[in-house]
């Protein structure tokens, strides 16, 4: 009996071994702005999120997953490429530090190469549906140097920028504090230079001519004007959908978006089930502006963040159904993870949480703080990866990149540095420790803080050289400013770093010292050297994020229709379904 329990583990072992070193088909679920604490398999109680928990449950759970970014453009430049957002430039020095607008001329550049890349290489079809953030066009509106599809994509489908809460009618803007600082003060203080005129004027303390007055009212109307076309115009010139090359929705239309989506991503693999195949389905959800079917709307505990929750859950759900209806399901590596933890300062005016939740951890978004970049890591490859495996271990997402690479049977760029790890050892149990012993944690260009997993050692080190600034006073985020900043004023640098003991104080709530920590001032100079070896591979390169870069060019401008009307307005998701390739 025991020799036949052996030889039918054996048996297992031997599959699951030829299996991993087999070409499988890669999905790969990428969440915009899910905290950590959102999904049941991370033990949210009251979200209903039955098929992530599915893939925790049919594979491998990662609980100390790690975006390399906390904000969206750095974060997904680092998973395409397996690279520091810094190395490509696709981190910005300044206070925005993602692409805004979709006229812009910044982007993933060309030099990069992303897994779809190499997959494509060696004979994958590819596919992104959802979200890219990663660019457009450089020179001309023809070049399309940054498209997904002068990365490795054949089929694009979905939105070329991101979604925001100016590309849904009636949800605000994100633009408050740049129109304060624009438009009301400008305005603010030619009411006040008008006033003080007409009162000089008046008194007979001096001569002011009628011109002045006019040009200054002109200047008014002129200030005031702009804003109202901004306001206008934003969203049917940055939100839009794109087939390929072309608009095929502009401005965008929320209703039944996800399941149109959806749909073309299970067409997608449909269409290539013969043959290998990466999909990369980046969502929408739950990045705001917020929005779910009617099927889902009202139906959640958490109200409309609930509802895109649940029904992004739901898409899940639709792609597994469609890889186990073709026999796929067990020649695939689903992978799942968000690009950053949830926004905390998503507050509304009224009072609605339109964020996220990050669990235990501190901070969200924007910030390195373990809520800002502790997200969900589920991969899941029935009979190769383990069923319910809960690994502990540091890892990041720009892993996937080697990790896919490798199974896809394509070497590693050797003409570059590939800051992820293969996963696979650590994912069949043929490492029991991260091959990241340090990991760096920018703030978009700026080193914010570094990790340390000592050999041999429970320990997880965390070091930081400045923290942001919260407020208000006893806010776990920074209210004010929507986001933290990484520079000047709004950060606190620490002399020596901030230390923490992550394996002790997940929460970061209590900093070490020399008196708590004898060994601090040896670990803070192991830390500091593995800081200073880093920096000498960090080559300076064009900065993508630069205030040339991000600014609107209306020569970038896409338009459905004659751009000099400004119309911008077409409709052909409704008419056209999914296209083949």
């Amino acid at each position: 009996m025991k020799m036949k329990i052996f030889l039918l583990l054996l048996l297992f072992l031997c599959e699951a071994q030829s299996r991993a070193t087999s070409r499988p088909n890669f999905v790969v679920l990428i969440a915009d702005d899910l905290g950590i604490g959102d999904p049941g398999c991370y033990g949210n109680k009251t979200l209903r999120t039955p098929n992530i928990d599915g893939l925790a449950k049919g594979g491998v759970k990662l609980t100390q997953h790690l975006a390399a970014s906390p904000l969206c453009t750095p974060s997904r430049a680092a998973l395409m490429t397996g690279r520091y957002s810094i190395r490509s430039g696709m981190a910005s020095r300044s206070r925005v530090g993602v692409f805004l607008f979709s006229a812009s001329s910044g982007g993933l550049p060309s030099s990069e190469i992303t897994f779809a890349k190499l997959l494509k290489t060696q004979g994958y079809a590819t596919a992104l549906i959802g979200k890219w953030h990663l660019g457009i066009h450089c020179h001309n509106k023809t070049d399309f140097c940054h498209h997904p599809l002068n990365h490795g994509f054949d089929y694009f489908h979905g939105l070329p920028v991101t979604n925001l809460r100016d590309c849904k009618p009636g949800h605000g803007t994100v633009f408050m504090s740049g129109i304060r600082l624009l438009v009301f003060i400008p305005l603010q203080v030619i009411a006040i230079a008008l006033l003080t005129l007409a009162v000089l004027k008046w008194l007979g303390l001096c001569h002011v001519p009628p011109a002045v007055f006019f040009c200054l009212i002109f200047l008014a109307a002129l200030i005031l004007a702009s804003l109202l076309c901004f306001l206008h115009y934003f969203r049917p010139l940055n939100c839009f959908l794109v087939r390929n090359y072309n608009i095929t929705q502009q401005p965008l239309s929320y209703d039944n978006l996800t399941q149109r989506l959806t749909e073309d991503a299970s067409q997608f693999i449909r269409r290539n089930a013969k043959k290998p195949f990466l999909l990369v389905m980046s969502y929408l959800h739950v990045h705001t502006a917020l929005f779910a079917s009617k099927d889902f709307a009202g139906k959640s505990q958490h109200g409309i963040y609930g509802d895109a929750v649940e029904e992004m859950d739901w898409s899940v759900g639709q792609i597994m159904n469609v890889l186990e209806e073709l026999s796929l399901a067990n020649d695939t590596l689903v992978y799942f993870t968000s690009d950053q933890g949830a926004h905390v300062e998503e507050v509304t005016s009224r009072g609605e949480v339109h964020g996220g939740s990050n669990g235990i951890y501190k901070g969200g978004k924007a910030n390195n703080w373990e809520g800002g970049i502790r997200v969900p890591g589920l991969l899941r490859w029935p009979g190769v990866l383990q069923a319910g495996l809960e690994i502990h271990e540091p890892t990041t997402n720009m892993d996937i990149f080697p990790t896919v690479v490798k199974l896809a049977g394509s070497p590693l760029p050797e003409d570059r540095i590939i800051d992820g790890r293969d996963l696979m050892p650590l994912l069949l149990g043929k490492r029991q420790r991260s091959e990241h012993e340090f990991l760096f944690h920018y703030c978009n260009f700026y080193l914010n803080a570094v990790r340390w997993h000592p050999p041999n050692s429970t320990s997880i080190w965390k070091a930081f050289f400045f923290t942001p600034k919260f407020a208000p006073e006893g806010a776990n985020g920074c209210f004010p400013t929507h986001v933290c900043l990484c520079y000047g004023h709004f950060v606190t640098h620490h002399h020596p770093p901030l230390l923490f003991d992550l394996s002790k104080d997940p929460r970061e709530r209590n900093p070490v010292s020399p008196t708590t920590e004898p060994r601090f001032q040896e670990i803070l100079e192991t830390m500091q050297r593995a800081v200073d070896r880093h920096a000498q591979t960090v080559q300076r390169v064009p900065n993508q994020l630069s205030l040339g870069n991000i600014l609107w060019k209306p020569w970038l401008q896409m338009c459905c229709s004659s751009f000099f009307s400004l119309s911008c307005q077409c409709d052909q998701e409704t008419q056209d379904g999914p296209v083949s390739h």
